[in-house]
């Protein structure tokens, strides 16, 4: 198939749309739930099924592409030349376990180590975030503008639980400096709420396909991102990522530093 990036993203959308209905399917059963690092990382049979459903798609329609997946698959696959695609198949599967809501599937697909496009799909409200360098942002059929260039102070902050908790960084303190700190539980979401203009940033440890999708959407619209030191993201690596408005992103990274 055409890697054209307009193509490539109503490829994205049209399988998330079978995706949902399959998702939507499962979760009228009993669902299988398992621990992996601990009591609160999760997967179930719908994290597993739907990933194998994607990158079915992904094998047959771009062979020659690397996949780096959450559940199980290419992990090791550290290589980002040519195209890759990053697949999250349920984002904030907590959320999915506990509230059946609030949760997302996510796709990143690059080239070279550099966006071409991300695509995230708010699963229960049926609403598809998307876009790249090189086409507009839209969601649900609507083109998105670029964002204001909020201070912290004046804009709210999506974190991480565990960091803004223990005042890792000083994400307890930062969260607190802006206009009010929210904690969604899913990247994807967060990501969402971000280009939405509802929220100016969001911090927390990713993994590459956690970041990957709403990295390759957001910067187009004048979201930074980097690590807690200012480095770029590495997406061969798991790590902090702070993601924010300019001026947003400066004063982060500058309390971060205890400055």
């Amino acid at each position: 198939m055409t890697q054209d990036p307009e193509k490539l993203r109503q490829t994205l959308i049209s399988w998330f749309a079978e995706s949902r209905k399959q998702i939507l399917a499962a979760m009228a059963k009993p669902l299988d739930v398992a621990r992996k690092s601990n009591r609160n990382d999760l997967v179930t049979n719908v994290d597993k099924a739907n990933q194998k459903f994607l990158i079915n798609h992904i094998k047959t329609d771009y062979p020659e592409a690397g996949i780096i997946g959450e559940e199980g698959h290419a992990h090791d696959d550290t290589d980002l030349s040519g195209l890759v695609f990053f697949v999250d198949p349920i984002d904030g599967t907590m959320n999915f376990v506990k509230q059946q809501a609030h949760f997302a599937i996510m796709i990143g697909v690059y080239r070279d180590g550099q966006p071409v496009v991300g695509a995230i799909m708010d699963v229960m409200r049926n609403e598809v975030l998307s876009g790249g360098p090189e086409m507009p942002v839209t969601f649900a059929g609507r083109t998105l503008t670029k964002l204001p260039d909020l201070q912290l102070k004046d804009g709210l902050l999506g974190v991480t639980g565990p960091m803004t908790i223990k005042n890792r960084l000083h994400l307890g303190d930062i969260a607190l400096a802006s206009s009010g700190p929210r904690m969604s539980g899913s990247a994807g979401m967060e990501f969402i709420e971000i280009a939405l203009g509802r929220q100016l940033g969001y911090v927390s440890y990713l993994q590459p396909w956690d970041v990957a999708a709403g990295m390759a959407i957001t910067k187009g619209l004048g979201v930074q991102f980097s690590r807690e030191d200012g480095s770029p993201i590495d997406l061969r690596q798991p790590g902090v990522v702070v993601a924010a408005t300019p001026q947003a992103h400066r004063t982060i990274l500058a309390m971060m530093a205890g400055k």
